[in-house]
């Protein structure tokens, strides 16, 4: 396989796959998608996958400050649907905003606090009560 069809099918399988999302750090993102792009193209597409899945990574982390602001004692809602990074909330739930974060919402799901990009309603952290 060539090397640029080789590192261009490592970028999209981390830009486009599902894992991409579940990344909560720099250092995670580099890890998995090094592991990724190492599985599909070997070293070279170890390299590339490491520094795409960073940079992904480092999109997705969340300030602590966004995270502390969240209230602790909003009630519950149950959603049958699963709840994970990456996948957004069903319509039914009611995003609210976070304090000093505007570009952020959150949501108690099932007894979890769930930090949501508004735009998309897509969960991006998952914060255990």
């Amino acid at each position: 396989m060539n090397k640029r069809l080789a590192v261009s099918i490592v970028a999209a399988s981390l830009f486009a796959s599902g894992s991409a999302f579940t990344q909560s750090t720099t250092a995670a993102g580099a890890a998995n998608g090094a592991r990724t792009g190492g599985e599909i193209a070997g070293p070279v597409g170890e390299i590339v996958g490491g520094t795409v899945g960073a940079a992904v990574g480092a999109g997705l982390e969340i300030p602590n400050a966004v995270i502390t602001s969240i209230p602790r004692d909003e009630p519950s809602v149950v959603v049958h649907e699963r709840v994970v990074v990456g996948e957004p909330l069903p319509d039914t739930v009611v995003l609210h905003p976070v304090p000093r974060y505007t570009e952020y919402r959150y949501a108690v799901v099932n007894d979890r606090r769930v930090i949501v990009d508004p735009r998309t309603r897509r969960v991006v952290r998952i914060i255990e009560r």
